[in-house]
């Protein structure tokens, strides 16, 4: 299959513009994107509460963003290798607004679901693309030392979400978290329109339509399975069933059509590149970690130890430190030396360190040492989250790397939100499963009382919020031991990457080398002006692997 070609403007081809202020554009658009997942989870017992909600309105004002996220993911970053990044950049950051001012003027919780699902296809957009853009104008070994300002804006919109969540809303009220995050991408919006150098697309549009709605479909089907099983509908239940098989035929008929399109949404071929399928399961584990230590540490606090949402979120912030460190370091070395491998085997190796000691924790468990597995955990998601991305991208053809780039960052998404779902309900039957031991070891009857139902525990007997509390513990350290398991597949699948060096050269310039050795190829010159005799020697010069014959590039000695 021929891979369409971008076409280069001269600015990205040519000489590199300066990326200072393009860069505190992205990054604010990547803050508000990071944000719209998280922000409003403190403050929505209030937002139900205001607009006169149902539970089902609870659920649907964060899945209505989280899936609208997933599946606009791979089609931006198809779009991305099509079309002009900057004018994308600039229609996900005007849907992001859109969606905020929505949502910030709702006066019931439909047009609020309405608005957060506008945010979510923005925030797909902003995810991916930024990746997009930065490869346009920095060349992955040097990308390095910027990952740690990636790193520390999405670890901050993450898990500093709801803690800035609950300050607004407690000072200013809730429709001042979507009006916080509209300012910001409006000026996101003003920096990137005035830096952002514009790209051409390719000569040939295709865009794949019928595949990316059954993409959209078939991803949407599975995400409102897995959220609403168990909670909605029993798991053995016709409802559960029909969805399942009509998400199961949905994604087998987009993998057909994928594999047939011109210009697939998501090319199958990527899936037979080592690097790619590497990274994504890579991937996978680092989404479950990243959602599943936020969420699960959250009720394990408020739940098992009585803590505040805000002292569980201030609990949690050695974690975003860890984060913002590891990333910081680990890039400037990645940048500095040209390795990358080993310091993301050793920083997936502290993630699944990290998670099997909080796999040990119980009711009585030191904050301090809860401190320490956090950070553990933090440096492994620090090290790895951005690189695979650099990896991936670092991996393909130049004109298919927006759609690596979304595909990694949709797969993390997609595997966090699944595997978070799973756990979730693992966590609700180990309770079930764990309650009524603790009450017959403690001497307690549960009197029918239902320990699942967390939230309710203030109107428990102490002796039964006690049980509660000691079987929600040890649940959560059970999914934590599950996640471990997935970090230590992670390890493996890092450890097995092609050590191929990082190129120097922008997605831009990679470009132009290829179409220029596509003519010479043609005309049946020379592809490389590097010596055959050269290009068999052994590289010496990176210690991480061999040369990068693509770029004729060679690393140099630390």
């Amino acid at each position: 299959m021929t891979v369409p070609v971008d076409s280069p403007s001269p600015a990205i081809a040519g000489a590199r513009p300066p990326i200072g202020r393009t860069l505190f554009g992205l990054l604010s658009g990547l803050l508000v994107a990071m944000l719209a997942t998280s922000i409003v989870s403190t403050s929505l017992p209030r937002v139900v509460q205001d607009l006169n909600g149902s539970q089902t309105a609870f659920t649907w004002i964060v899945t209505a963003t989280l899936l609208a996220i997933t599946v606009s993911t791979p089609i931006w970053g198809k779009l991305g290798d099509l079309l002009s990044r900057r004018a994308l950049v600039l229609a996900a950051l005007i849907f992001f607004i859109a969606g905020s001012v929505t949502a910030a003027a709702a006066p019931e919780a439909l047009t609020l679901i309405a608005g957060r699902a506008v945010q979510g296809i923005g925030a797909g957009g902003l995810l991916s693309l930024i990746q997009i853009v930065l490869a346009d104008i920095i060349s992955p070994r040097e990308r390095g030392k910027y990952m740690g300002l990636l790193g520390a804006v999405t670890a901050a919109g993450t898990i500093a979400g709801p803690l800035v969540g609950g300050l607004v809303t407690d000072l200013f009220g809730w429709r001042w978290n979507f009006v916080g995050s509209g300012v910001i991408a409006l000026g996101s919006l003003v920096v990137v329109a005035l830096t952002l150098p514009a790209t051409r697309g390719t000569r040939h549009r295709s865009v794949d339509y019928l595949g990316a709605a059954l993409i959209t479909l078939g991803i949407s089907g599975l995400l409102i399975w897995v959220s609403f099983g168990g909670v909605h509908f029993p798991w053995l239940s016709i409802t559960s069933a029909v969805l399942l098989a009509g998400t199961i035929v949905t994604l087998a008929s987009a993998a057909w059509v994928e594999s047939r399109a011109r210009e697939p949404i998501i090319p199958l071929s990527l899936f037979r590149n080592r690097a790619f399928v590497l990274a994504v399961c890579a991937s996978v584990a680092v989404g479950v970690a990243t959602y599943g230590v936020a969420i699960f540490m959250s009720q394990y606090l408020q739940v098992a130890r009585d803590a505040s949402a805000t002292d569980s979120s201030l609990i949690t912030m050695p974690q975003l430190i860890a984060v913002t460190v590891a990333s910081t370091v680990v890039g400037a070395l990645v940048s500095r030396f040209g390795h990358w491998k080993r310091w993301m085997v050793v920083g997936a190796s502290c993630q699944a360190l990290g998670l099997a000691l909080l796999g040990t924790i119980t009711i009585a468990t030191p904050v301090p040492l809860l401190w320490g597995y956090l950070v553990l955990v933090g440096i492994g998601i620090g090290s790895v989250m951005q690189n695979l991305i650099l990896v991936a991208e670092n991996s393909v053809h130049p004109g298919q790397l927006g759609v690596a780039t979304a595909s990694i960052t949709f797969f993390r998404t997609l595997g966090g939100t699944v595997g978070v779902a799973a756990l979730g309900a693992m966590v609700a039957w180990r309770v079930s499963a764990l309650a009524p031991v603790v009450a017959r070891e403690a001497g307690v009857s549960l009197d029918g009382a239902d320990p699942t139902s967390g939230g309710d525990g203030a109107a428990l007997p102490a002796a039964v919020q006690a049980v509660v509390a000691q079987s929600y513990a040890r649940g959560v350290g059970d999914a934590y031991l599950v996640c471990a398991g997935l970090a230590a597949l992670a390890v493996v699948c890092i450890a097995c990457l092609p050590p191929v060096a990082l190129s120097t050269k922008t997605r831009g310039e990679r470009i132009a080398d290829a179409e220029r050795e596509a003519a010479i190829g043609l005309a049946g010159g020379v592809v490389d002006s590097t010596s055959p005799a050269e290009l068999a020697q052994p590289d010496t010069g990176s210690g991480d692997g061999p040369r990068d014959v693509r770029d004729g590039n060679r690393l140099p000695k630390p």
